[in-house]
């Protein structure tokens, strides 16, 4: 049954974007659009126009993550999922170590398993609302696990396993939805990549790696390795993170990039950087989720789906909902009314709500929010 229920106009948030797949964009990033649309749309990424804007980008990052000596950000075409296979190609030396407790910690996994010149790769598996990490095991030279699980909602420590890099082994994490919004020390990974689709505020379509001095070495050897006679190891350009790299230390992507996601992302980065950086935007973000787990923990149809607080993402808040209340009809409910993207991850088939609470969202929206989703269910 189609129930159609008008949610009065003084209880609605300004803005209703709250997904956690796409990035909410400023009104100052379609401006930026627009300034460069006879300046920048249509350039070529090899000119001076568009190579200032990724030297901006670079350098905009190196101050928000506030970057260790020799660490530098590299840049290539595609998104987070291109980058399991450039690390499967370029970084992985013989086997991999991954924590898998959501859909996107372990499609990694998937990518090092299906590697034809990889070893099979060792998992830690956490159930879904938790996390779990890798252990120090040997014979592995790369330690892998997600900073947010975007499924779940779940965000796990960023820390080196104890051991692994007096073991020559390297630390790789994917930020893509927590980079921005979650609190993360640099030195304790090698490789931190993510997509701009989220904190960043652009559309997907690239990927970005900040890498450390012993990333950097570790894929000019395997790529060297790959030359070798006899070797079985392929490392196409595409794939390649020395190529990347190179191309980025020109301000420049190996392939023709999306200049709109550019000019976005770099807008994004210097609106973070002018109000406080790395800092002000995990404050922020903390402040939209705690307001929905308090929320939450009040309420008497809905529950924080992560159980343990100390594991609760600051970036992706997911919610579970009574059985009583079908998360469905809510959000049907909330789509009419202008409210979108609050639905739980599909393939998790929980009756749940998933809310994106990246720096662009106004912490008075998502109050705003939950005062909606207490009104339709108050009237269903």
């Amino acid at each position: 049954m189609t129930i159609t229920l008008s949610i009065p106009e003084s209880l609605k948030p300004e803005d209703g974007r709250f997904g956690s797949g796409p990035s909410k964009i400023r009104p100052e990033q379609i401006a930026a659009l627009d300034a460069g649309a006879t300046t920048l749309l249509g350039t070529s990424h090899r000119q001076a126009p568009v190579k200032q804007l990724v030297a901006s980008i670079r350098e905009g990052l190196r101050e928000f993550f506030h970057l260790p000596e020799g660490y530098e950000v590299a840049l290539g075409n595609g998104g987070a999922s291109a980058f399991w296979e450039i690390a499967c190609a370029s970084l992985i030396t013989r086997r991999a170590a991954f924590g898998t407790y959501g859909s996107f910690s372990a499609k990694f996994a998937a990518s090092a398993a299906n590697a034809p010149f990889l070893e099979d790769p060792v998992l830690f598996p956490g159930e879904p609302g938790t996390y779990r990490l890798p252990e120090l095991t040997k014979g592995v030279d790369t330690y892998c696990w997600a900073h947010n699980e975007t499924s779940t909602g779940v965000a796990a420590p960023i820390r080196r396993v104890p051991g692994s890099r007096e073991a020559g082994a390297l630390t790789v994490i994917d930020g893509t939805s927590a980079a921005g919004a979650l609190p993360v020390d640099i030195s304790q990974t090698d490789v931190y990549y993510f997509s701009p689709q989220k904190a960043f505020g652009a559309d997907g379509g690239l990927w970005v790696a900040i890498l450390s001095p012993e990333a950097i070495d570790r894929a000019a050897c395997v790529e060297s390795s790959a030359h070798l006679e006899g070797a079985h190891r392929w490392v196409p350009p595409f794939l390649s993170l020395t190529t990347a790299l190179n191309n980025s230390r020109k301000d420049q992507t190996l392939n023709t990039p999306a200049v709109a996601t550019l000019i976005m992302m770099e807008n994004q980065i210097r609106w973070l950087n002018s109000n406080g950086g790395l800092a002000w935007a995990t404050t922020r973000c903390a402040k939209s989720a705690s307001i929905l787990y308090s929320w939450a923990e009040r309420s008497e149809y809905a529950a924080p789906f992560v159980v343990d607080a100390d594991a609760h993402s600051n970036a992706v808040v997911t919610i579970d909902l009574d059985e009583r209340v079908q998360a469905s009809q809510i959000l049907s409910i909330l789509r009419e009314n202008g409210i979108v993207d609050a639905a739980g991850y599909r393939k998790l088939g929980r009756n749940q709500l998933r809310v994106g609470v990246f720096p662009s969202v106004e912490p008075a929206d998502v109050m705003a929010f939950t005062k909606c989703v207490d009104y339709v269910v108050e009237h269903l």
